[in-house]
């Protein structure tokens, strides 16, 4: 059984859905509303959350001529034996940011390998390609997993993306449509930003400048690194001007990525134009009170009717946050989504 008839993947989805009735998430009682709870997620002591594992081996994967992404990549003793979880990153994040060290150590103390892969110039990696990433690059995930599949003879992969990787994840399911690899089992997203032109909208309001400042700044000294190591291949002339992530990502992304402006990339880019084809098991943790994310296209028929797709949304939780009032289950999307994988290795057994 590999979950890919429609009863298989509702019987599988309604026994994870049981399961995760008996954990509900209750936030921290310090940490309630939404923004609360993203800072505090941001802020929380890496010692507290990663503790020393066996290092990583680096591994780059070449996604097309000329691009490379970077890997590290935890292996198992007789890594063929063990299922595998590949994880991607948020926006202007890494394999470095501190959720995906927290759930690559848990899923590896739970018997899985653990490949935590960057995206295209992200972790210190801009010198590997001369264009930029942007929310659509499921292409790069494909080549991934294929790599993972031909080159390391793993059999039982689960992919998992936080916010931005999270759509891309999911694009890259629905994209699989009935074609998705044997190996690729069930696949996740925590907060993901389904529909890039909802997402812009909403950072651009005037609640959440924090937030959009410092992506704008960070997205701004990214391009002026790549300027001077692709000194022909970008244009900073406007860049003083920017103020927006709409206004980078027509100055920048939209031109470098082939698209015709920022509207033509964030329609092309969603996740949300292609969910409805997804024929894997498929678990999305979202929370209406995040603040930069907005949770209404999770309404869309496409997410609710599909019956591989099982929607676990929380009335709390903020963004890649979901900081729980109990001890043992503090990071509870963490622990959730590494529940759901086990449960899916387990039904294949």
């Amino acid at each position: 059984m590999i979950l890919r008839t429609p009863t298989e993947a509702q019987n599988f989805l309604a026994r994870v859905a049981t399961a995760f009735a008996t954990k509900p998430f209750t936030p921290h009682p310090a940490f309630k509303s939404g923004d609360a709870q993203t800072l505090a997620a941001w802020a929380w002591p890496i010692r507290y959350r990663v503790s020393r594992l066996p290092a990583d081996e680096e591994r780059l994967f070449q996604t097309e001529p000329g691009v490379q992404v970077l890997a590290h990549c935890r292996w198992q003793k007789d890594r063929r034996e063990h299922a595998t979880l590949v994880i991607w990153h948020g926006m202007e994040g890494s394999i470095s940011s501190i959720y995906m060290l927290a759930t690559a150590e848990k899923a590896y103390r739970a018997g899985f390998n653990v490949v935590r892969v960057n995206f295209r110039n992200c972790g210190g990696t801009e010198h590997l390609t001369p264009t930029l990433y942007h929310g659509g690059l499921s292409g790069d995930l494909g080549v991934v997993v294929e790599q993972l599949i031909q080159n390391e003879g793993l059999n039982r992969i689960f992919l998992l993306g936080f916010s931005l990787g999270g759509n891309m994840v999911l694009k890259l399911a629905g994209e699989y449509g009935e074609e998705a690899p044997a190996e690729v089992i069930a696949v996740a997203a925590v907060s993901p930003s389904v529909d890039l032109q909802a997402s812009s909208d909403l950072i651009l309001s005037r609640r959440n400048w924090l937030y959009h400042k410092q992506f704008v700044w960070s997205m701004k000294n990214r391009v002026r690194l790549k300027q001077k190591l692709f000194p022909d291949r970008y244009d900073l002339r406007r860049l003083p001007q920017i103020r927006t992530i709409r206004e980078f990502d027509e100055e920048f992304v939209a031109r470098a990525s082939g698209f015709v402006d920022a509207s033509d990339y964030y329609h092309r880019a969603s996740s949300i134009r292609v969910v409805a084809n997804i024929r894997v098991p498929t678990l999305i943790i979202h929370a209406e009170d995040d603040p930069f994310i907005p949770f209404h296209p999770l309404r869309h028929p496409d997410f609710t009717q599909n019956p591989y797709i099982l929607l676990v949304a929380t009335r709390h939780g903020g963004h890649v946050a979901f900081i729980s009032s109990s001890k043992e289950d503090r990071f509870w999307a963490e622990n959730r989504v590494v529940e759901f994988f086990r449960l899916a290795d387990e039904a294949l057994r």
